[in-house]
């Protein structure tokens, strides 16, 4: 029995369920060793760099970039130069994995007319003779040898295209989602190389606008737009793009379609149309999903209850103003003091700092302040953790946190630096929003919302004066947190706030 081995999708932390494949570093036929970096795949929270179990050579890519996969799924095969495909298809099997499919070609009645067959120049490079050219072609045979069409992510119209030109697609840069070549692709490829493209004449009708036959795959549109346009016969090419972004939008097509008299007689007589409403569908992420999953069931199952509080920021503010200027390698933020008093709060009431164990139906109660310090990335939410935060200073805090926002920005957090924690802080002062409510964290018990500072008249004693105020609002789970206790902890976070020197020693 040939040495198959194959390599799955790793399981990194207890609630990862799947993970996308984002790239591979490696091409099939490449050796790898042991702990080199094989594939990138993307988690609910990160992306993780996922390094070779073993020594071997990538026979078989499995799972191809852009495809969620569970734990477990076998997403690569390493076999040696002695092994057939036709063993590793049988292990597949064995597996209950299979390779990636062939996307199939439409029916010849369903394909639209090609545009004539693109001829290229003795200077065209990038084609290579796969079978006999067509008569009036010339190809030249391209230094990558050895790929085989199947092998390469490209439309059934531009997989007949170069079989018909005996072109190499490995030569050729795909434009289309996910690297995907177009039969645009192809034709710009010969450009590129010095080669000439035959254009057929258009098509027309009787006193009808001539109309485009080109391959439109690969012009900027809405979907919207595009179905459009299919509805009603347009090339997205003979569209004046309007939209977002240079796209053509629905009233782009509508407008050609009005131009080549492709309307239907009463719409174009009083020139009203059925307009679809414009949107963009965009597909959940890993993360996008692990977030909408996780606080929808906080929301759902924790009883939340809230708590507002004001805190006097110009004590703090001072204190700020006089370290930053003292130490020129410190620059303290707010929030690095925010998340500081927390942590102190937290010592002071111990019974906030917990997390539910809704398994056994008991409260987990820590002796070390975790502090999650919520991060905005574009594609989600992320709550880095800084360890111990009660320990830790001012300095290392503010060191840590931007470590952990540039690390979880990147997507280079390791699963034990964002699960767990105790406590999380959510700032959105920064955006001038006064107050918010939060939802928890779970398994945490208790979540802040800090909003903006910002100037207001205080009444103090039988005088009013001018102070820096910030609203916090604390979500608390009721099941583990009761009023007066989260009462209890916003007295104690205000009086760290109102004298920050209480926070150093």
């Amino acid at each position: 029995m040939a040495d198959i081995k194959a390599i799955d999708i790793p399981k990194w932390g207890l609630s990862m369920e799947e993970g996308l494949v984002n790239a591979w570093l490696i091409e099939e036929g490449d050796s790898f060793t042991k702990g080199q970096l094989i594939c990138e795949i993307e988690t609910s929270k990160i992306t993780n760099e996922l390094e070779a179990p073993f020594d071997g050579v990538l026979r078989k890519i499995v799972g191809i970039p852009g495809q969620t996969l569970p734990v477990g799924a076998v997403i690569g095969v390493s076999a040696d130069a002695s092994t057939t495909d036709a063993e590793i298809e049988q292990f597949l099997a064995a597996r209950g994995a299979t390779a990636p499919a062939e996307e199939p070609a439409p029916s010849p009645a369903a394909e639209p007319e090609a545009p004539a067959t693109p001829t290229a120049t003795p200077a065209a490079k990038v084609v290579v003779a796969a079978k006999p050219a067509p008569t009036g072609s010339t190809v030249v045979p391209s230094v990558l040898q050895g790929t085989t069409q199947s092998d390469v992510f490209a439309s059934p119209r531009a997989l007949r295209r170069a079989e018909a030109l005996g072109i190499d697609l490995a030569a050729v840069v795909g434009t289309g989602p996910l690297g995907r070549i177009s039969v645009r692709d192809i034709d710009d490829a010969i450009r590129d190389a010095g080669g000439t493209v035959a254009t057929a004449a258009p098509a027309t009708r009787s006193g009808l606008p001539l109309r485009s036959t080109a391959d439109d795959s690969a012009v900027p549109a809405t979907p919207v737009a595009r179905r459009t346009a299919r509805s009603l016969g347009v090339n997205l090419h003979d569209c004046r793009p309007t939209g977002s972004r240079g796209r053509v939008c629905v009233a782009d097509v509508h407008d050609a379609a009005r131009s080549a008299q492709l309307l239907p007689e009463a719409a174009a007589q009083t020139g009203t149309i059925a307009v679809e409403p414009e949107y963009d569908t965009i597909p959940f992420t890993p993360m996008r999903s692990a977030i909408a999953g996780r606080l929808q069931a906080s929301k759902q199952q924790a009883p939340h209850f809230r708590l507002t509080a004001d805190l006097e920021l110009d004590a703090l503010l001072t204190l700020r103003k006089e370290i930053n200027s003292t130490v020129p390698a410190v620059k303290l933020s707010v929030n690095d003091f925010i998340v500081k008093a927390c942590a102190a709060a937290l010592m002071k009431v111990p019974d906030v700092n917990v997390q539910f164990d809704a398994a056994n139906e008991s409260v987990l109660r820590f002796a070390s302040a975790d502090v999650s310090v919520a991060v905005a990335l574009p594609t989600g939410l992320i709550t880095p953790i800084v360890r111990s935060a009660n320990t830790k200073s001012l300095a290392d805090i503010s060191g840590e946190v931007l470590s952990l926002a540039t690390k979880a920005k990147t997507g280079k957090l390791r699963p034990e630096e964002f699960q767990g924690g105790t406590f999380t802080v959510s700032n959105l002062g920064m955006f001038g929003i006064k107050a918010f409510d939060a939802i928890i964290n779970p398994p945490q018990g208790a979540i802040l919302a800090v909003g903006a500072g910002e100037k207001r008249a205080v009444v103090v004693g039988d005088s009013v004066s001018v102070r820096t105020v910030m609203t916090v609002t604390l979500s608390c789970d009721h099941r583990v947190i009761d009023g007066a206790l989260g009462a209890t902890f916003l007295r104690e976070l205000q009086r760290f706030v109102a004298s920050p020197a209480l926070m150093l020693v």
